[in-house]
């Protein structure tokens, strides 16, 4: 009897115990990196994985291969988190296809020759290999590996890829097999990229006119299909850091490009003029939640934030309400990019319709209006502007000034004015807003803002700033901005 309770109860448990592992085994699986990596960087990266992990304990699956046959094998599989091609022309077409979402420069290569160690064949050029029938050749399929790709159009451009090609012993879908054929005497003679041929030390790399200016990009690409989007883009910063990855792959030979500095958890500081803030807050959210990194977003009127600056405050970068008060302090930045347009209008309460149809009724004697403060705010500089150039005094029935169009709109709700010259985007923040108020438009060339963007020349995050840009400017931030009034410039 006991016998047979023990068997019953196994019995029911088993199916427990199967759903039990099933989950530990997913959520296992789910914290397991799939990293398609070109053949070119296996040993830097294969160090820095290790070393990623003994620092981390996590895992890091590589998949090793031709750029091309990579990309092929991401589009087959739609599984993966990150995407490494040694050619950028891979992730350009990734991109195209939907399967990237955001991308980081790595390193730069050079292609040319690689032959054994003291050139026995004395190869300079081209013109050497095809002047000489005895010397064995071996290069990449370009439809598998990107230095095939690439050795395919500069030569054809050139006009010598039929006749070398033809010389071709053998095609090789990795990079790293054209190394080995040589290394081994099967071939005499192959294209590489240049820090491929330093990781041999029985081979020696030759530089080639046709190549020396057209370095290719390496870049790594954060793949849509990842399953744990803030740990691919951990290990993806650990692997473009300058104190990290970039140290591995520059005694690889690679010659690395600027990276940012390591963190693991990165808090980045962005100025924002006041006004903006609706916009971006969304693209902000989910940009934070994809990079595993915070956003401090300091957002108030742009004179105050400029006086900030001034004063010694570094921001990471700056969105402003408006180019002039970019202008200011543009010495800090790097060449800024305008986003938006954002025009001023009239919003007044709608018991004063009948009063206020244009900007020239805000001077009836006893009306209440707000505007921004001239000195805290781009709104306010802008609104000053406005009225000197219409010639409007507004005497004494301007009785606030305010360092945001927020608060303004917030205060003519509430009761206390008639009427406020803020920015569209203020009014229509709030779709409550235009329940008890109306809009009067104003429609003149001096009631226009534009908005630029600027990354910091101080910023130890360069490349997490650029992805930032990249959010702010991306499909979901123009729904976004527009939704709330403004006009999208940036392509």
């Amino acid at each position: 009897m006991r016998a047979k309770l023990i068997f019953i109860c196994l019995i029911f448990s088993l199916p427990l115990v199967i759903l039990i592992n099933f989950f530990f085994k997913k959520e296992e699986t789910n914290n397991d990196l799939v990293f398609y990596c070109a053949a070119g960087l296996r040993l830097p990266v294969q160090e820095i994985v290790e070393n990623y992990h003994n620092e981390f304990q996590d895992r890091v699956n590589i998949q090793f291969a031709g750029s091309g046959t990579l990309l092929a094998n991401i589009e087959a599989s739609s599984t993966g988190d990150l995407y490494l091609a040694a050619d950028t022309s891979y992730i350009d077409i990734a991109i195209d296809k939907d399967f990237v979402e955001s991308t980081i420069p790595l390193c730069n290569l050079t292609a040319g020759f690689v032959v054994r160690k003291n050139n026995p064949s004395k190869l300079k050029s081209i013109d050497d290999v095809l002047n000489n029938p005895s010397v064995r050749v071996v290069l990449a399929n370009p439809e598998a590996a990107s230095i095939g790709k690439f050795s395919k159009k500069v030569l054809s451009d050139a006009g010598k890829w039929e006749n070398i090609s033809s010389r071709a012993v053998v095609m090789k879908p990795t990079v790293n097999e054209i190394a080995n054929a040589v290394k081994l005497n099967s071939a005499d003679v192959g294209i590489v990229w240049d820090a491929v041929a330093n990781q041999y030390t029985e081979l020696e790399f030759v530089p080639l006119p046709e190549f020396n200016e057209k370095k290719k990009l390496v870049t790594l690409g954060l793949l849509k299909s990842s399953l744990n989007k803030p740990a691919a883009m951990k290990f993806a910063r650990y692997l473009s850091s300058k104190d990290k990855g970039q140290m591995v792959l520059k005694k690889y030979g690679f010659e690395i490009l600027s990276g940012d500095q390591w963190e693991v958890n990165p808090s980045i500081v962005l100025y924002a003029g006041a006004m903006l803030n609706p916009a971006i807050k969304k693209s902000i959210d989910l940009f934070e939640r994809r990079e595993g990194v915070s956003v401090d977003i300091v957002p108030n009127g742009c004179g105050v934030l400029v006086s900030q600056m001034k004063a010694g405050a570094r921001p990471d970068a700056y969105f402003s309400c408006d180019v002039s008060f970019m202008n200011d302090v543009e010495h800090l930045f790097s060449p800024s990019i305008t986003i938006s347009q954002n025009d001023m209008v009239i919003l007044i309460k709608k018991d004063k319709v009948d009063e206020i149809k244009m900007i020239q009724d805000l001077e009836v004697p006893g009306l209440r209006v707000g505007c921004a403060h001239p000195e805290k705010s781009a709104l306010g500089a802008l609104t000053v502007k406005l009225l000197d150039n219409l010639k409007i005094n507004l005497g004494s029935n301007l009785i606030l000034d305010s360092a945001t169009g927020d608060f303004l709109v917030n205060q003519l709700r509430a009761g206390s004015l008639d009427a406020v010259i803020v920015y569209r985007s203020n009014a229509l923040a709030n779709s409550s807003t235009l329940d008890d108020a109306a809009i009067v438009e104003i429609n003149d060339s001096s009631a226009l803002a534009y908005q630029p963007f600027a990354i910091g020349l101080n910023t130890k995050h360069k490349n997490l700033m650029t992805r930032l840009y990249d959010a702010l400017t991306s499909q979901q931030a123009k729904s976004d901005f527009e939704k709330i009034g403004f006009k999208w410039i940036v392509e």
